[in-house]
């Protein structure tokens, strides 16, 4: 019953609750009154970081596939708005490192520390990452025969300088290793929410069944007060006797959650409840319902199969109509979990449509929590997608934007995060056709974001798509 639209919601969720707090990463800055020493040191810091994007989009592997480019410490560094700022400058003004790239570059490329990156990158191991960096500016960057002469050529020079640039950068490094979250933290609390998603289904399906019982006990109460009536005596048994909830009370899936979860509506919530099932037994649905002729049909089978739509469409329209309106039951909701009225519209149609498995005779009524193994690894292999690439993605958006119409000011941080993770999908997840990834973050945007966002991301996400197949980067 998880499928993959709310996965993609629970995946937004999760992802925005995390990346709206994680510690984020910054350039150092110089601050102070800084000496001679330190301008120079901070203005080749600044050079140098300009010199590592420079390389490590010069340094092509095969065909389009550049690895250091690709890393996600020079993707972040490609949406510092101070990166940006000085590769602007330099764009119609003399890089001052120009004559490094190249034989760093090379120096690069031979080295054992780029080639093992290599190796462990074909070996699937991201985690390789981790010290690429560090290592590079310590053992091969900074201590490069090209650098020398240009460092030695700029007013101010002195080694203690360079040495301070050198730790300006490993502290950058650093700075950015730190800044990224924990992901199997994110993947075990998209786990958790998910579960969650399934325990709401469970539920809303026990609602029924308890909310029959307690009216089973008021007529029971009834039938022995002092002075019953004729109708406590003989009352009318359908709201109780309704074939759909008898399935539904000896189902050996929902049992066996509701005993390992220990879930029970009336020891949790009687108050709600008893507002509930009040509001259903005054309510004109209700009457009609009890007042329906006994079904006819010319076989018994054909009598049981019309009683049994009624008795599952009755449950349908109370949910529909009672129940998910209720403001007692969504404050009641709410207090369970932050996603369950975000996730009533999902499960609720998962819950009216086991009901018309129910009527329709199904052996297992019950969906199982997901279609199957691919669904069931999705929402984890997404995430960590996202995470994976979210510089990448990022930096792809801010490109985007430049050349829009749209104020970068306006982006809301939710249209980020479902940009983010709707290109992680379309980037990771060959299977599933561009169209339907794009369609469904469109739709959630509308939902989740801003009234406007559902139109800028369909035209932002267009843009990049489109930029992506031209540069043989996406083949879909």
């Amino acid at each position: 019953m998880i499928n993959r639209i709310l996965i993609r919601i629970k995946v937004v969720q999760i992802l925005y609750s995390y990346l709206l707090v994680e510690k984020q990463f910054h350039l150092e800055s110089l601050s102070g009154t800084p000496t001679k020493e330190k301008r120079y040191a901070y203005a080749l810091y600044l050079d140098m970081l300009v010199l590592l994007i420079r390389v490590a989009r010069n340094l092509e592997r095969r065909r389009n596939e550049y690895p250091l480019a690709d890393t996600r410490f020079i993707s972040r560094l490609l949406i510092d708005d101070r990166i940006k700022s000085i590769m602007l400058k330099y764009s119609s003004s003399p890089f001052p490192l120009e004559a490094a790239v190249e034989p760093l570059t090379e120096a690069i490329a031979e080295s054992g520390i780029y080639k093992s990156y290599l190796k462990a990158v074909d070996r699937g191991d991201m985690a390789a990452q981790e010290s690429l960096w560090q290592d590079l500016i310590r053992m091969v960057v900074m201590p490069s025969p090209a650098l020398s002469p240009l460092f030695e050529a700029r007013e101010m020079y002195t080694l203690k300088s360079v040495a301070r640039t050198e730790e300006l950068l490993l502290e950058t490094v650093r700075n950015f290793l730190s800044s990224q979250d924990n992901i199997e933290e994110v993947v075990r609390s998209l786990e958790s929410s998910l579960d969650k998603a399934r325990e709401l289904y469970c539920r809303l399906l026990q609602l029924p069944v308890e909310l029959t019982q307690m009216q089973d006990i008021i007529i029971d109460r009834n039938r022995h007060k002092h002075l019953p009536t004729e109708e406590d005596i003989n009352p009318n048994m359908r709201f109780v006797e309704n074939r759909a909830v008898r399935v539904l009370e000896s189902d050996e899936m929902l049992l066996g959650y509701l005993k390992q979860n220990k879930v029970s509506w009336r020891q949790e919530y009687p108050i709600m409840m008893d507002d509930l099932l009040g509001q259903i037994t005054r309510s004109e649905l209700y009457r009609e319902y009890m007042s329906l002729p006994a079904p006819e049909g010319e076989t018994p089978e054909e009598r049981e199969r019309i009683r049994m739509h009624e008795d599952a469409e009755f449950w349908r329209n109370v949910f529909k109509k009672i129940i998910f309106p209720n403001t007692h039951f969504l404050e009641t909701m709410e207090e369970q979990s932050v996603f369950w009225n975000d996730d009533l519209d999902i499960i609720g149609t998962f819950v009216l449509k086991t009901l018309k498995r129910i009527e329709d005779g199904e052996i297992r009524p019950l969906l199982d929590k997901y279609k199957d193994d691919e669904d069931a690894r999705f929402g984890a292999e997404l995430m960590r997608a996202v995470y994976k690439g979210k510089d990448t993605y990022r930096r792809w958006i801010s490109e985007a934007l430049s050349v829009s119409s749209w104020e970068s000011d306006r982006l809301a941080f939710m249209d980020v995060v479902i940009m983010e993770t709707a290109l992680a999908e379309i980037m990771n997840f060959p299977k599933i056709p561009l169209r339907v990834s794009i369609n469904e973050y469109i739709e959630m945007a509308k939902s989740y974001s801003t009234s406007a966002s559902g139109s800028f991301i369909h035209g932002l996400l267009g843009g990049i798509v489109g930029r992506l197949q031209k540069e043989g980067l996406l083949r879909k």
